[in-house]
Order: C-alpha cells, then structure tokens, then sequence
C-alpha cells in the first residue's frame, strides 16, 4: 500500500511564490489548457493573447505561483482585494494547489472578491469551502464571453 501512495503523491515539493518574468509562459499555457479543455468555455482570444495577458499580470505584479520541482502547477493573480485569476494545471488539480494558493491569498488580505461562472461548478464549490460567499448573480452581459457569472466574497473573520 505505501508503493501505491508513493506512486500517486507528486514528486517535488509545493512551494508558493511571487511570478518571475520567464514564468509568463507557462501562466499562459495554464490559462489556454483550460479554456481548450472546457466545452462550455468560448474562445474569443488567441493563444498567443492569452500569452501576452499572463504577461502583463506578471509585469504588475499580481501573480503568485505554486512550483513543483521547479514548474509552474498553478497561478493566482490579485489586484488588490480582487482576484482576477486563479487556474490549475490539468495534472496538478487535486494536490492541494489551488488550496495553497487561495489561502495565501487569505493571509494576505483582510478581504477578497471574485467572478466565476454559473457553470464552473468545481470552482463555485472550491471558493464556497474557503469561506466565500455569493454576493451577487448576472446573467453574462458585462464578462467578454456573454456567460452567467457569480461574484463571491471572503473577509477575514476578527
């Protein structure tokens, strides 16, 4: 049984950080696979833009990043009290590193908010088990892809 575990457990371990430069790649390549891999999710960006926006999200300095053995397994971008981003790597979803990462963010911040979709409910139930709460429905008019989105909202307790 402890072979088994080992085969299964991650190799490396999970550090969270600030986003260098060189990891734009990769923050890009991230944010691309999950789009490819979400049926109900438009593409209304080229690769290549989606590469150019993780880029200046790590020029402004809003991103962390959870490493493993040096590569990039995930990344969320905050501007502020808001997170504008936060996706896993296809391969790394369900090892902790969302949960690494939403809750550094949960340091650092007295309060957070966020946008998701209606339809993305892996996330609904992923931020609703970090503490966040729905605030707010609307039915896609102000998001670029036209779908029903649910902002959330966290505060820390006192």
């Amino acid at each position: 049984m402890k072979v088994l575990r080992d085969r299964l457990r991650p190799a490396g371990r999970l550090s969270v950080g600030p986003a260098r430069p060189d990891e734009a790649p990769a923050i890009g390549d991230i944010l691309s696979d999950w789009i490819d891999e979400t049926d109900w999710m438009p593409r209304i960006h080229r690769r290549d833009e989606e590469q150019g926006f993780a880029a200046e999200l790590v020029r402004r300095g809003w991103v962390s990043v959870a490493r493993r053995g040096g590569a990039v397994q995930g990344f969320l971008a905050r501007d502020g009290h808001e997170v504008v981003a936060l996706y896993v790597a296809r391969g790394a979803r369900g090892q902790g590193v969302g949960r690494r990462l939403i809750e550094r963010a949960q340091r650092r911040a007295a309060r957070l908010e966020l946008w998701t979709f209606q339809f993305n409910h892996a996330a609904r139930s992923f931020y609703e088990g970090h503490g966040f709460i729905e605030v707010a429905r609307t039915g896609g008019a102000r998001n670029d892809e036209k779908l029903p989105d649910i902002k959330y909202l966290w505060e820390k307790r006192r």
